[in-house]
């Protein structure tokens, strides 16, 4: 296992966004990233997974940057966007298929492993619906299967829980611990303390810098299955 680690992290566009940030996300641990709006989250996970390249300081994981010179993150990040980032013209299956297919995996069994990640957020049942029928809590667990479906060795995931309600929120927290548990780096930048206080570490931004950090005594995971919560009751 391997931790993210980001050293002296400054990012300026325009103005700074980002200051002399340096932090360590650990494997095999749900990390919380919080602050309020422009604090600087976003551009945080851009820079840990590769998209955007620091205006100073390095991200490593692995012995090697995760920075490729390019904005297309390496094949061990997956990301889940605060805005999807699905296609609206292909289905739910499709959009968590193309992931794996893009990784090299055949057609018939990327279909099948959509079908299953589908199935942990409470929506197998929504596989042929395109992603402009859906509403925006079935869209954002399509965008969780798709970033989970790749078991990725860095997740970061961008409020991954801003339009879900209790239930289904519990549904994604409990899975973001079971993506730690396989040894994975996993982010999660939210503004809710409830997410916060599900994770076994915090950082805290505001205004570009890092202001805090801490580890959660006691994590307060859920242990909701998603089977729990049936798409056919719960819309969010």
């Amino acid at each position: 296992m391997s931790d993210l680690v980001l050293s002296d992290i400054t990012y300026v566009a325009g103005r700074t966004l980002l200051e002399d940030v340096s932090l360590t996300f650990p494997a095999g641990k749900v990390t919380a990233l919080s602050g309020p709006s422009g604090s600087g989250k976003t551009t945080l996970l851009s820079i840990a997974g590769g998209l955007l390249e620091p205006t100073r300081g390095t991200t490593s994981y692995a012995g090697a940057s995760t920075w490729q010179g390019t904005g297309d993150p390496r094949p061990e990040v997956a990301f889940v966007l605060q805005v999807y980032g699905l296609v609206p013209i292909l289905s739910a299956r499709e959009n968590v298929s193309i992931a794996l297919r893009a990784r090299g995996v055949d057609p018939r069994s990327a279909d099948e492993e959509a079908e299953a990640a589908l199935g942990r957020f409470s929506i197998a049942d929504l596989g042929d619906r395109q992603v402009e029928e859906l509403s925006g809590g079935q869209m954002q667990r399509v965008a969780c299967a798709r970033g989970f479906v790749v078991r990725a060795g860095i997740l970061l995931a961008d409020e991954p829980t801003s339009e879900l309600d209790e239930g289904n929120r519990g549904v994604v927290l409990a899975e973001l611990h079971e993506e730690a548990a396989r040894g994975a780096v996993v982010v999660v930048a939210t503004h809710d303390p409830a997410v916060v206080d599900a994770c076994d570490l915090h950082f805290a931004l505001d205004e570009g810098r890092l202001v805090a950090d801490q580890r959660v005594q006691s994590p307060t995971v859920p242990t909701v299955q998603a089977t729990t919560f049936p798409t056919t009751t719960v819309h969010g």
